[in-house]
C-alpha cells in the first residue's frame, strides 16, 4: 500500500480515539438554531418525549436524546454497520469488518444518499446534525472512533433487528477463505462447540388481538422482543408534520422499530422464512484470470480490494488489505469442497430506510401495506393492529421468488440459471393472516402455520422456502393460552404473555420418570434420585421464584442438552425434539444426577428455589456484561424461551458465578389498546439510562422481574405531574 493511500485511509478511519473535533463556529450556530426548534421532555422514568416542528427536527432531537442516554451503544452500532469495529477493538474484529464491507461500501452509500428523496435526505441530515451537536455540547464524551457523523452513514444501518442478514456469513469460514485456513480451522472447531451449547434463542413474541375477543371492543397488540438487554432506547417522537410515534428504537437509528402511533402499531419478530441464500460457484482459471460457470457462459469473477484498518495493541493504527471476489449472486464468503460460495441477500438501504420510517406514520392496515410495497423488510415477520380493529401477520416483504424444486437450506448450484432469484414474491402469493375470525394472531419465530388457529395459512399451499424454522416450544404455549379466550384487556394480555407454563418439560419429564420407574430396585440411582424424581413427578410444569422443581427441571434440561446436542445436529433435529424422542434412559437419568449434584455443590442443597438461582443484575453498562455473586441482584421467576416460556429470561452461569444471570430475553415489552384514545403499558429491562450514576439505570428492574408494567405517557396531559425536565438539545 502506498504511503499516501495509507494516510488517506487513516483519515477516513478517524485515526485514534480523540475528543470530537470542535464544530466550526458557523456550523455550531446553525446546529444551535436547529436545536432551539426541538423540545425534549423527560418523564419520571427518564424516557424522552421529543417534539420538533418538522420530522427532521424530531429526528435531530430523538437521536440527541439517545446519545445522552448511551452514546457508547450508538457509536458501537455504527462501528458494526460501517465495518469499523477493528478501529476500536483491534485485530480480533478484522473479519467482522471485512464481512460488513463485502456488502457495505461508503462510496456507494454516499451516492445513494445524494440520490435519495428530498424528505429522506432531510431526515438523514437531521440525524447527523443531532449526533454532531451532542458531541459539540458534550466535550466529556470521547468517541472511540467516529468523531463526526455524516448523513450517508444512516444508510448503513436501516433495519434494526436482532442480527442483520449479514450475520448469516460465518466469520471462521470467511477467514478460512480470505485468511489463514489453519487459524480458521481452530476457530471453526470452537464455533462448532459453542453452537452445541445451551443458549437462549434469539427472537420475539408478538400477539394481535381483534375486537371480537376484547372486553372493550378495541384491538390489542403485544410487543415482546427477545433481544440482548439494553438493545433499544424507549422514546416518543412527534412533529407538526403529523409524526406521533412511541416505542423502541435500536440505538443509533432514527425510527421507532417496534411501537405504535395514534392509529396503528407493529411488532417485528425474527422470521423463519428464507430470505438469504448461498450459491455454489464453479470456478475456472484461464490465462491467469478467474471465471465462473453460468449455464453455457463463462463469466469473469469480479475482483476488487478491501482495506480494513485496525488498532494495534500499542494504540496506533494499521491496516490489512484483502483481494475479494464476487459473482452476480453476491460476494464470495467461503469455500465448500471445490466450490466457491457466494452469498445473496437484500441490499436496498434507501428503500429499507424509507420503509422503516414510513411505517411510523401509517394510519391503518392499507397504508401500512402501501409502505410495505417497498419490499425492503427481509428478516422480520410483523404483527399489526390498528384503531379500525384490523389485525394481521405479515411475512417479510423481501421474499425472493425461487424455483421450489431446489433445496435452498443448502448452497444451490450457481451454475444453473434455474436456481437464480426471480424477483420478489408478490404479496398475493405470500402466507399471511388478515383479521381472522378466531380473533387472535401470533408469531414466536415459528412457522405461520399455527398463527391463527384454524384460520392459519396451510403449509401445503406455499413453497418450502416460506418456512425454514418450523415450530418451537413457544408454539404450543401460544396456541394454548390464546385458543378459546375472550374479554381480553391490557392486563389479561400481559398475564397471557407471562403465563408460567413450560411446555418443553411437560413433554420431557414423563420420559425421565419412565426411565426412573424402569430401573431395578437394586440400581444405586433408584435411591439416589428418588426424591428429585418425586418432586418432578408432582410438578405442574410451571415456573415461579419459589419453585424448587423449576431449578431441578432447568438444571436437568441443560445437562441433557449437553449430552444430546451433537447427536441431534447429526440427525438434523431440533435438540428439544431429540431429547424427547431419542435420548436414552441412561442419558436422562445421568443428567438428573449431574444437575442435582451441581445444585448441591453450588447452593448446599438441590432443594433450592428458582428465584435464588435466576437473577437480574446490572453492574455497569458494558456491552459485554459482567456479573458478580457478591453484588446486589434480584430474583426473576420466568425462564428461558428454550423451554417454551413466553416471557423469556436468557440466563446462565458465568465462569465466576454460581447463580444464573440474565443478559437477553424480554427487553422492552409493551401492550397497547387501540381505542379512540390510545392506552399502553410497558416495561424495560433495567432502565432507560446507560449511566450507572443515574436513577434511571435500573429503576425498572423490579417491575421487569414481576411483570408490573408502568403506564405509557403517550398524550401530553399524561405527562402532567410526571415530568422531570423540559429542555432544548444542548440546554
Amino acid at each position: 500500500m502506498s504511503k499516501l493511500r495509507f494516510i488517506t485511509l487513516l483519515a477516513l478511519a478517524g485515526a485514534l480515539a480523540l475528543p470530537a473535533a470542535a464544530a466550526p463556529a458557523k456550523d455550531l450556530a446553525r446546529l444551535k438554531a436547529e436545536a432551539a426548534q426541538v423540545t425534549i421532555v423527560r418523564d419520571d422514568w427518564g424516557i424522552a418525549h421529543v417534539h420538533g416542528k418538522t420530522d427532521a427536527q424530531a429526528v435531530f432531537g430523538m437521536i440527541y436524546a439517545q446519545a445522552e442516554d448511551d452514546f457508547n451503544r450508538v457509536e458501537a452500532n455504527y462501528l458494526t454497520s460501517l465495518g469499523r469495529t477493528a478501529e476500536a477493538e483491534g485485530q480480533g474484529a478484522i473479519w467482522q469488518d471485512l464481512r460488513q464491507r463485502l456488502f457495505i461500501d461508503p462510496i456507494d452509500l454516499k451516492a445513494k444518499y445524494a440520490a435519495s428523496p428530498v424528505w429522506l435526505k432531510a431526515l438523514m441530515d437531521g440525524w447527523a446534525d443531532g449526533l454532531n451537536y451532542y458531541l459539540a455540547t458534550h466535550p466529556g464524551t470521547h468517541p472511540k472512533v467516529i468523531t463526526h457523523f455524516e448523513p450517508w452513514m444512516a444508510l448503513s444501518f436501516t433495519e434494526g433487528s436482532i442480527g442483520g442478514d449479514i450475520e448469516k456469513v460465518s466469520l471462521p469460514a470467511l477467514e478460512a477463505f480470505y485468511g489463514s485456513p489453519q487459524i480458521a480451522a481452530a476457530k471453526m472447531e470452537l464455533a462448532e462447540a459453542e453452537s452445541l451449547k445451551f443458549k437462549e434463542p434469539a427472537g420475539s413474541n408478538g400477539m394481535a388481538i381483534g375486537p371480537s375477543i376484547t372486553k372493550d371492543g378495541h384491538a390489542l397488540l403485544l410487543i415482546n422482543p427477545h433481544t440482548s438487554f439494553y438493545f433499544r432506547s424507549e422514546l416518543q417522537m412527534t412533529s407538526d408534520e403529523g409524526l406521533n410515534v412511541y416505542g423502541a428504537a435500536t440505538w443509533g437509528q432514527f425510527f421507532i422499530y417496534q411501537g405504535f402511533n395514534d392509529h396503528a402499531g407493529w411488532m417485528h419478530t425474527s422470521t423463519g422464512a428464507d430470505t438469504v441464500d448461498e450459491f455454489a460457484e464453479t470456478i475456472l482459471r484461464k490465462g491467469g484470470k478467474l471465471f465462473y460457470r453460468y449455464g453455457a457462459e463463462e463469466r469473469p469473477v469480479g475482483v476488487s480490494t478491501i482495506t480494513v484498518p485496525y488498532r494495534t495493541p500499542e494504540g496506533t493504527m494499521a491496516a490489512k488489505t484483502f483481494t475479494v471476489y464476487r459473482t452476480h449472486h453476491g460476494p464470495i464468503v467461503h469455500a465448500k469442497d471445490d466450490k466457491w460460495i457466494a452469498m445473496a441477500l437484500m441490499n436496498k438501504p434507501v428503500e429499507a430506510l424509507e420503509q422503516s420510517f414510513g411505517r411510523t406514520k401509517t394510519t391503518d392496515l392499507a397504508s401500512f401495506l402501501k409502505v410495505a410495497e417497498l419490499a425492503a423488510n427481509s428478516s422480520n415477520d410483523t404483527l399489526f393492529a390498528d384503531t379500525k380493529g384490523e389485525t394481521a401477520l405479515l411475512l417479510p416483504q423481501f421474499m425472493p421468488k425461487r424455483d421450489n424444486r431446489f433445496d435452498y437450506t443448502k448452497p444451490v448450484d450457481g451454475s444453473n440459471p434455474a436456481t437464480d432469484w426471480r424477483g420478489v414474491t408478490p404479496f398475493t402469493e405470500m402466507p399471511k393472516v388478515i383479521s381472522p375470525s378466531n380473533g387472535w394472531v401470533y408469531n414466536s419465530n415459528d412457522s405461520p402455520w399455527h398463527a391463527a388457529g384454524p384460520n392459519s395459512p396451510k403449509k401445503a399451499d406455499f413453497p418450502r422456502y416460506m418456512d425454514q424454522a418450523g415450530d418451537n416450544p413457544r408454539t404450543p404455549h401460544a396456541v394454548r393460552v390464546l385458543t378459546g379466550q375472550s374479554d381480553f384487556t391490557l392486563a389479561k394480555l400481559i398475564a397471557t404473555d407471562f403465563d408460567s407454563y413450560l411446555p418443553a418439560f411437560a413433554r420431557l419429564v414423563p420420559g425421565l420418570v419412565a426411565a426412573y420407574d424402569a430401573l431395578p430396585a437394586s440400581d444405586p440411582q433408584k435411591a439416589r434420585l428418588a426424591e428429585p424424581i418425586a418432586a418432578l413427578r408432582a410438578w405442574d410444569d410451571r415456573w415461579s421464584a419459589t419453585s424448587v422443581e423449576t431449578s431441578l427441571g432447568v438444571g436437568w434440561g441443560e445437562a441433557l442438552w449437553a449430552k444430546t446436542a451433537a447427536d441431534a445436529k447429526k440427525a438434523g433435529m431440533h435438540v428439544d425434539d431429540y431429547m424427547a424422542e431419542r435420548a436414552t434412559p441412561a442419558q436422562k437419568l445421568d443428567a438428573l444426577a449431574e444437575s442435582t449434584d451441581r445444585l448441591t455443590q453450588d447452593f448446599g442443597t438441590w432443594r433450592t428455589p428458582w428465584g435464588q438461582i435466576n437473577r437480574f443484575q446490572r453492574v455497569n453498562d458494558d456491552i459485554v456484561p459482567h456479573f458478580d455473586d457478591a453484588a446486589p441482584s434480584i430474583p426473576v421467576p420466568f425462564a428461558s424461551a428454550q423451554w417454551g416460556s413466553l416471557a423469556s429470561f436468557g440466563a446462565k452461569r458465568y465462569p465466576d458465578t454460581k447463580r444464573y444471570y440474565g443478559s437477553s430475553g424480554n427487553s422492552f415489552v409493551a401492550v397497547i389498546e387501540f381505542g379512540p384514545r390510545i392506552r399502553a403499558r410497558a416495561v424495560t429491562a433495567g432502565g432507560e439510562s446507560g449511566d450507572p450514576t443515574s436513577k434511571h439505570f435500573a429503576d425498572e428492574a423490579s417491575r421487569y422481574a414481576s411483570g408490573d408494567f408502568r403506564e405509557v405517557y403517550f398524550y401530553p396531559d399524561q405527562l402532567t405531574g410526571h415530568t422531570e425536565r423540559t429542555y432544548h438539545p444542548g440546554g
